[in-house]
């Protein structure tokens, strides 16, 4: 899964080892969506990706993560673990591709199916009177 918006909280680096005796290191952030209604969204970097990716408050980037859900003593547990990070605007020399759900563009018909009468050009409406007039009370 993807999502894209600014860092709003960095916490630090914890760390520790494992029962297995393994050294361990995660680093959690908080990323904010930059939509009409933003939503928080609480994620982590878990071991080497912690220092491939130093993320900072008030950047904007792009999260890859999985959603990862666990029952500890009867109870259950989500956490989404990021395994990349990058610029949102990378590659934007490439042509978009239009979002899900995002209206096609339509260019002009360059044929008509058979049955349809080509169209005809449509004059223009005539340019408004920009003018103001003395005895127009109106604000606008």
């Amino acid at each position: 899964m993807e999502v894209t918006g600014k860092i709003i909280v960095a916490l630090p680096e914890v760390g520790g080892t494992s029962q297995k005796g393994n050294a361990w290191k995660k680093r959690e952030y908080v990323l904010e969506t930059q939509e009409t209604y933003p939503r928080k969204v609480f994620f982590n970097f878990f071991g080497d990706r912690v220092d491939q990716f130093p993320l900072q408050v008030g950047q904007v980037v792009k999260i890859s993560f999985d959603i990862d859900s666990r029952e500890y003593n009867g109870r259950w547990y989500v956490e989404c673990r990021a395994w990349k990070a990058e610029d949102p605007n990378a590659g934007m020399g490439a042509p978009a591709q239009p979002a899900y759900g995002a209206a096609p563009s339509y260019g002009p018909a360059t044929q008509m199916p058979q049955g349809y009468a080509a169209p005809t050009g449509v004059p223009a409406p005539p340019a408004p009177d920009l003018a103001p007039n003395p005895t127009d009370d109106l604000p606008f």
